[in-house]
């Protein structure tokens, strides 16, 4: 029973929401950003849950005959789109009450819609599975933007040395985890037709940027040191460190619980650090 709601949580992506939740919760803390906080949190909630669940309902069963997370999909193909249209809904009644950000806003949807494009089965849209580098860098612009951008352009409080440095950050940071996400599915993407950076360099030449943009990451979270505490600092350094233990791992594994609740964890491991000192403290 307990594995089968672990499943849901993370398979639906209710897990991946919290964590773009956390991160939020972070960005509005280490920035001090002062605006409609809680109905921005329920319109992400409602937006990631749409956006992935669209996303997985159209992936293919095929591709992946170990992958568990595809062997739920495909059991529970009809719910991932119910939640997919429970989370529009919720996103349209979020976002009408948040209508005066709706350009900010509309630019993260836009984002998160390329990344899914490629798969929707129409002429008009897959085309994009053939521009090279589109799909990881589609989707780290669009978790570094929801989760550091946005609520800063929200709040009105933009153009700040703090928020470039966490936004260069969490670019990289995601980044990398997205490279690891990248070599996992080489096979299938090329299947699919998909392109992307990752799929046009050596393995050499992969690890080369790869450990450069953990380095990009831990550094401008160290130039953060005048703006935030040292628990704050420490508390960004911590998921750079954990994803560069990762490395061998997720190079050799293709484990979904590895990927989808470890690696993804990564992106939020901060926030719960974070979280956990300010509650201590």
């Amino acid at each position: 029973m307990f594995r089968s709601i672990f499943n849901f949580i993370l398979f639906t992506s209710i897990y991946i929401s919290l964590c773009a939740l956390l991160m939020i919760w972070q960005t509005n803390q280490l920035l001090g950003l002062q605006y409609q906080q809680n109905t921005f949190y329920l319109f992400v909630l409602f937006s990631t849950i749409c956006s992935y669940n669209f996303h997985w309902y159209l992936t293919p069963g095929d591709f992946s005959a170990t992958s568990e997370r595809i062997g739920w999909n495909n059991q529970y193909r009809n719910g991932l789109l119910v939640l997919c249209g429970i989370g529009l809904i919720g996103s349209g009644w979020f976002f009408w009450q948040l209508r005066e950000h709706w350009l900010v806003l509309c630019g993260s949807a836009i984002l998160t819609f390329l990344y899914s494009a490629p798969k929707v089965p129409h002429p008009a849209f897959r085309w994009l599975s053939k521009v090279a580098i589109g799909k990881t860098l589609f989707l780290t612009f669009v978790w570094t933007y929801v989760t550091t951008l946005l609520p800063a352009l929200v709040a009105g409080n933009f153009a700040t040395t703090p928020l470039i440095l966490l936004t260069l950050h969490r670019f990289f940071l995601i980044y990398a985890i997205c490279i690891l996400f990248d070599y996992r599915d080489l096979e299938s993407d090329k299947k699919e037709g998909i392109r992307s950076l990752i799929t046009r360099l050596s393995f050499k030449n992969l690890n080369r940027l790869y450990y450069f943009t953990l380095l990009i990451a831990a550094v401008s979270a160290g130039l953060m040191a005048p703006f935030i505490t040292v628990t704050a600092i420490i508390s960004l350094l911590i998921p750079v460190a954990v994803t560069a233990l990762l490395t061998h791992k997720a190079h050799h594994s293709q484990s979904d619980y590895l990927f989808y609740f470890v690696l993804d964890g990564c992106m939020a491991l901060s926030a719960v650090v974070y979280l956990l000192a300010v509650a201590v403290s």
